[in-house]
This record gives C-alpha cells, sequence and structure tokens, in this order.
C-alpha cells in the first residue's frame, strides 16, 4: 500500500501545472492560449520570456528530483527512476490541468539528477550541443533522452536502462509531430543561441 501512496504522490506533483500557475499569476495569461498551447519551459520562455521560462523548467526539473527522493523520505524500497516515472506521466498528463501538460523533458531530467547525476550531465551536454548545432529545442531534446539512455546501456543498472529506454519511446512519441515539422523544414528554430 505504501508504494501505491509513492505513486499516487508522484502523479501529483508531477501534475503541478508549473507553467500554467506562473503564467496566471505573473503574467495574466493562459500559456495553453499562446504559442504551441504546451505547458511546457519552451513554450513559456517563447510565450512569456526569460524569467517565466526559467522559473517553469527549474521547477518541473525539480518535480522529477522530489518524485524520485520520495522512496528515501518515505523509507520505501523502491529503485528512485520508478517513483520519479508517474511524475513525468503527470507532467504530461496532468490531472491539474485536464491532462494537457509538457512533453517530459524538464521531469525527466530532474529524475535522473537524483539518480545519476553523470548521466543527466551527458543528457545536458548532449542537449546543448544539438541545440547549438541545430537550433531546434525538440531535436536536442530527442538527442539528449537517447544520450541518456546510451549511458545506461553502458554504465547504469537494469532499471536505469529500462526506465530510459521507456522514456526514449516516450519523449519520441510526443514530440512526433515536432519530428514531422523537422523533416519538412517547418519546426521554429531558437534565435538567441
Amino acid at each position: 500500500m505504501t508504494v501505491l501512496w509513492l505513486l499516487i504522490i508522484s502523479y501529483l506533483l508531477g501534475s503541478i501545472p508549473t507553467a500554467l500557475i506562473v503564467g496566471k499569476l505573473g503574467y495574466g495569461v493562459d500559456i495553453r492560449t499562446v504559442g504551441s498551447g504546451n505547458l511546457g519551459g519552451t513554450n513559456t520562455f517563447r510565450s512569456l520570456g526569460l524569467t517565466a521560462g526559467l522559473i517553469v523548467t527549474v521547477i518541473d526539473v525539480l518535480k522529477g528530483t522530489a518524485a524520485a527522493a520520495l522512496p528515501y523520505t518515505m523509507n520505501v524500497d523502491l529503485h528512485p527512476m520508478l517513483a520519479g516515472l508517474p511524475a513525468v506521466i503527470g507532467h504530461c498528463f496532468p490531472i491539474f490541468a485536464g491532462f494537457r501538460g509538457g512533453k517530459a523533458v524538464a521531469t525527466s531530467a530532474g529524475v535522473l539528477l537524483l539518480v545519476s547525476p553523470l548521466c543527466f550531465a551527458i543528457a545536458a551536454v548532449g542537449f546543448f550541443s544539438t541545440l547549438y548545432l541545430s537550433k531546434y529545442v525538440s531535436l536536442a531534446s530527442i538527442l539528449a533522452v537517447i544520450f541518456a539512455h546510451t549511458y545506461a546501456i553502458f554504465f547504469g543498472d537494469k532499471i536505469l536502462s529500462i526506465v530510459t529506454f521507456a522514456l526514449v519511446v516516450f519523449i519520441l512519441w510526443l514530440h512526433r509531430a515536432n519530428i514531422e515539422r523537422i523533416v519538412n523544414g517547418s519546426e521554429r528554430k531558437i534565435t538567441w543561441m
């Protein structure tokens, strides 16, 4: 029963719609009605600016970190990657925002930050290198999780490898429209890097 409660709490943590809260309280804007309508850091950066984007991204990362830490704080024998997974799902399908959320990247990064800081660092380097070279946030996000999974295969434990593989599949699925736009040349590029 304790494991079940942990998973529920993890999902609820992930479901906190940071972008929606920051947009409404700080800017009087429902982020779902501007830009891509996505409740993630990228849409917040583009629609509300640097400060709002940073706040949303940092909190979304910390949601994953907090969820992954639940086995330690609740004294439950569960791998922190498994504890963090419901938070990732909650971020994408938040009960507090009509099950319409972000695209899993920041919250997944937060889980990795706690479980394997080196894996997180490799994913971050992959993300920013790809972003610098391609100017596509979506492509950088996809390759970052692939880098994390590659690290997990060679240096992580079995559960880290399995969960990062699940994240690769999940993030590819969530970015399927972005992939299509990259292929046809209509995906939006960043201009600040």
